[in-house]
């Protein structure tokens, strides 16, 4: 009996289908987010960032809105933490703001020599062009994965710049190369701990209000750093 079993197992195994990987090609890749950047105007999506700490095994997860929008060469961000606890980050190109209204406190972060560094995490996906991605991380493909029904290429990127090495070891994505927008990301740090995030509900090229990108002025106190 155990036989018929064990023979009956290995047959089904055989009558399953054939799959493979999809090889992924980086420099179509990389063309396909080059004629995708000429034409990003935005984007905003729900996302959820889950930041593992491995020693302890605990997760610290914050979920929200994002908002990214492109006016020249330069590219705004703001960010709506909504749970656990309501934050909001925004960038302008010059400076980095921490809005805390738990504490009624307002941080400023001048971007100054770490404008690079700021700057290449905006390149991953979110209208970055593959040139942008080459000038600031190695990149590597790993194949072509569907995620939410969206075909995307898998890069893993290591950075060129030592300050962001020292923070992160190596950087995976998950990018629609069509319309150069990230669906997930994990960034891996040297200490063994990851960051995970995921993007949903991606709404492309449309119009977002101007002062999505700005602090609402609220009397908080404010730090300069």
């Amino acid at each position: 009996m155990k036989r018929i079993v064990w023979v009956s197992a290995v047959l089904a195994l055989c009558m399953l289908p054939m799959v493979q990987a999809q090889s992924c090609d980086a420099t179509k890749v990389l063309a396909q987010m080059d004629a995708a950047s000429a034409k990003f105007q935005s984007t905003q999506a729900d996302f959820k960032w889950d930041v593992l700490q491995s020693v302890v095994n605990e997760h610290d997860i914050q979920s929200g809105t994002i908002y990214f929008e492109r006016r020249g060469d330069s590219t705004s961000m703001a960010a709506y933490i909504k749970q656990p606890a309501e934050k909001a980050v925004f960038y302008n190109g010059t400076t980095l703001t921490l809005l805390q209204p738990e504490i009624k406190q307002e941080t400023l972060f001048r971007a100054g020599s770490n404008r690079g560094q700021y700057e290449s995490f905006l390149t991953l996906g979110f209208g970055g062009s593959g040139k942008d991605l080459q000038s600031n991380w190695t990149v590597s493909c790993q194949g072509m994965e569907s995620i939410d029904g969206t075909q995307t290429a898998k890069l893993d990127l290591k950075p060129t710049q030592q300050a962001v090495a020292n923070t992160f070891s190596h950087v995976t994505v998950w990018i629609d190369p069509t319309r150069s927008l990230s669906l997930k990301q994990i960034f891996y740090e040297p200490s063994g701990d990851n960051r995970t995030a995921t993007y949903t509900a991606i709404k492309y090229n449309t119009k977002i209000p101007a002062d999505m990108f700005k602090p609402k002025d609220k009397g908080y106190n404010i730090i300069r750093k």
